[in-house]
């Protein structure tokens, strides 16, 4: 490191946290909004990758569509956290049954709220910040994504899972996360594998706190 390294100023954690809410609200107002035809397509929207988003590819998006809807039942309610992939999904109208399932998407990025009601601003850093319609335990399951590898960060989306949740939990994380995950949600890893839409350098698991047909016993890999 140079002298001129050592002076440069840095950033604190509320400071960064500020900046990204700006740039994510920049976003908003300069990405225009894709057509009314389009709008749940998987990857409608560009990803942006100083948000840590990967969309999904298609197959593990409907994978993990279908199993939110088998989980739920009729009538169910499902909470994606930081999963927007599943969210369109779930609302193109090709998973059987997903059009008997509510969905909401819990999301930073603020272009998603082109999705209207279905969409609730979330930042993970404030996980129990949630507008007082969205009651804790109303949903039937919570499938959750979080946007970065850390014990911090699954530690602050857990808090949210548990006040969202009735009891089911679908986590999508690295594999490096599977002891912070049993601790912090008591779920296992499943022997699906899903794939995204640009591969990933991390290997990256699919978990749940309960028995799984879809996801385990031999469940192959989501690729598109």
């Amino acid at each position: 490191m140079s002298d001129n390294d050592e002076d440069m100023p840095t950033l604190s954690a509320h400071t960064l946290a500020a900046l990204q809410e700006f740039y994510a609200e920049t976003l908003a107002l300069q990405s225009p909004n894709p057509e009314p035809a389009q709008q749940f397509v998987v990857g409608a929207l560009e990803e942006d990758w100083g948000l840590s988003q990967f969309w999904y590819s298609e197959d593990t998006a409907r994978q993990l569509a279908e199993e939110l809807v088998q989980e739920v039942g009729p009538g169910g309610r499902i909470a994606c956290v930081s999963a927007p992939s599943v969210y369109q999904k779930l609302k193109q109208g090709v998973v059987a049954g997903s059009e008997d399932v509510s969905v909401l998407l819990l999301e930073y990025d603020r272009r998603f709220s082109s999705y209207g009601d279905d969409f609730i601003f979330y930042d993970y850093h404030q996980p129990l910040a949630f507008p007082a319609h969205i009651q804790p335990h109303s949903f039937d399951v919570v499938l959750a994504d979080p946007p970065y590898l850390s014990h911090e960060c699954l530690s602050k989306v857990a808090q949210t899972v548990h006040y969202l949740g009735k009891g089911k939990v679908l986590l999508c994380t690295g594999a490096v996360m599977q002891n912070t995950a049993k601790e912090l949600l008591d779920v296992d890893i499943c022997d699906f594998l899903p794939q995204h839409h640009r591969n990933l350098s991390n290997d990256f698991r699919c978990y749940t706190n309960y028995p799984s047909s879809r996801l385990s016993a031999g469940a192959t890999t989501g690729k598109s």
